[in-house]
């Protein structure tokens, strides 16, 4: 159900459907590709990093095996935790962290930046440090609008968390050690809309819960949607565009 729920409902509709299409949308296809890629890294890292954790050690090997996959999967949206997070290593927080930021798929119940974007940025600097013009995926090319969105969306995200970790540093009662990691996952489980906390919610000023419910909301709407409402955007394009010219990157 977590997986479901992660993939979305246009996922599903298509894989319910290609018995009578026999075709995969692109969307489909880069949706389970990198889904696929972060389930098994996701396995191999906390097998790797929370091998020696406590609350596994007494369990028979299927059983240690079987909390590792049902901890690699719920930090998309699951809400459910069997183990405390309090007690991973700081490598297992550290990529909890980055799961949390990644989220689910586009029109599921997930929050974060979402696979896709993660999926799409990926194939493209691969093509680009390999010396391609297109980034293709399924024998099909990304348009520029599909990268330029996925930039935008990684870049206003990065701001938003960077902002809220901030001010939440800065007027919040935080622990003395590990006050930053504490933090900085308070906000990505909220960006993330996973559940998951390290115990620093319960101890936020009205101002806190504030910032954290709206990390929620955003999370869960979608950065887009709130920064279209908030900014009017519309789609009207002008009917002049300036010369092109680079400029130096890395």
């Amino acid at each position: 159900m977590i997986i479901a729920g992660s993939f979305g409902f246009l996922v599903w509709q298509d894989l319910l459907l290609f018995h009578k299409r026999h075709h995969l949308s692109l969307h489909t296809k880069l949706a389970l590709g990198t889904g696929a890629v972060l389930m098994v890294l996701s396995l191999i890292v906390y097998l790797l990093t929370e091998n020696n954790l406590a609350q596994l050690k007494p369990l028979s090997a299927g059983n240690r095996f079987m909390n590792t996959v049902f901890m690699a999967i719920t930090p998309k949206t699951a809400r459910l935790v069997t183990l405390p997070y309090t007690k991973l290593s700081i490598a297992g927080i550290a990529f909890t962290m980055f799961l949390m930021f990644v989220g689910g798929t586009p029109g599921s119940t997930a929050g974060g930046v979402k696979t896709t974007t993660i999926g799409l940025l990926t194939i493209q600097s691969i093509a680009t440090l390999r010396g391609r013009r297109d980034a293709t995926f399924g024998h099909r090319r990304f348009t520029q609008e599909n990268m330029f969105r996925a930039l935008t969306l990684i870049f206003v995200a990065l701001i938003i968390l960077a902002g809220a970790t901030l001010i939440l540093c800065a007027t919040q009662p935080i622990p003395k050690t590990n006050g930053l990691e504490s933090v900085t996952f308070e906000v990505l489980a909220a960006f993330g809309t996973t559940g998951i906390s390290l115990g620093l919610t319960p101890h936020l000023t009205v101002l806190g819960k504030l910032i954290i419910m709206a990390l929620m909301f955003i999370g869960r709407v979608g950065i887009y949607t709130v920064m279209f409402s908030i900014l009017n955007a519309d789609r009207q394009q002008k009917n002049y565009r300036y010369p092109e010219e680079s400029v130096l990157i890395g």
